[in-house]
């Protein structure tokens, strides 16, 4: 029983040693793409990069995401405003323009420079909250699924728009790039320690019982 539950400690100690060179990697990734000057959006951007794409908006809108803030007349729940960009090339890309109220009126801003981040897609959990297309309501950024429900074909991917804060002003754009937490070397400190923990309680057994 102490080999099987040391086997299986060590295990996952190692995979939180490889989930922490991979969040280390990206969290590297994060910082040069933060630390650059923006570059045109081109046809393959690399993830978390900083680019400017310029375009056209069109309707309709969707909503991503759930999320209270306090506003002027008190707080508010709402969500990212997702709107397509017509890039001067003709392609489609999604943008998400910033945080807005549920009860928001957002009329689109037609021809706009916009200078943000490419967030890959993610896809629904299976126990998370399911998306509502025909209300344009989602809570798993997937392009092509947001895409679908707007009418329109766009890249795989979002551009986050970044700007300055500006209080009470709406859609509220990101103001960095996101950090996601690393806490991968504290977990496989934890399970090697369990592994060390289960040799130790089982050599106090083996001395005892082999004591004459």
């Amino acid at each position: 029983m102490t080999a099987v539950m040391v086997a299986i400690t060590v295990a996952l100690g190692f995979w939180q040693v490889r989930r922490l060179e991979w969040k280390t990697a990206l969290l590297s990734e994060i910082d040069r793409g933060e630390a650059a000057a923006p570059i045109p959006l081109g046809p393959d951007p690399r993830p978390f990069s900083r680019v400017q794409a310029a375009g056209e908006f069109l309707p309709p809108t969707a909503l991503y995401g759930l999320e209270v803030r306090s506003t002027r007349d008190g707080a508010a729940m709402g969500g990212q405003l997702i709107q397509p960009l017509r890039l001067n090339d003709g392609r489609i890309v999604l943008v998400d323009r910033g945080w807005v109220p549920e009860t928001a009126a957002v009329v689109p801003a037609g021809s706009a420079t916009v200078t943000g981040y490419v967030r890959p897609a993610e896809y629904p959990v299976r126990f998370g909250a399911a998306d509502d297309p025909a209300a344009r309501r989602f809570y798993a950024l997937d392009p092509v699924a947001i895409a679908a429900a707007l009418g329109v074909a766009a890249a795989p991917y979002t551009l986050v728009a970044l700007g300055a804060d500006q209080p009470g002003i709406t859609p509220a754009p990101a103001t960095a790039l996101p950090r996601p937490v690393n806490n991968h070397l504290a977990y496989a400190v934890t399970w090697f320690a369990f592994a060390g923990c289960a040799l130790a309680v089982f050599a106090v057994y083996a001395r005892k019982v082999s004591r004459p």
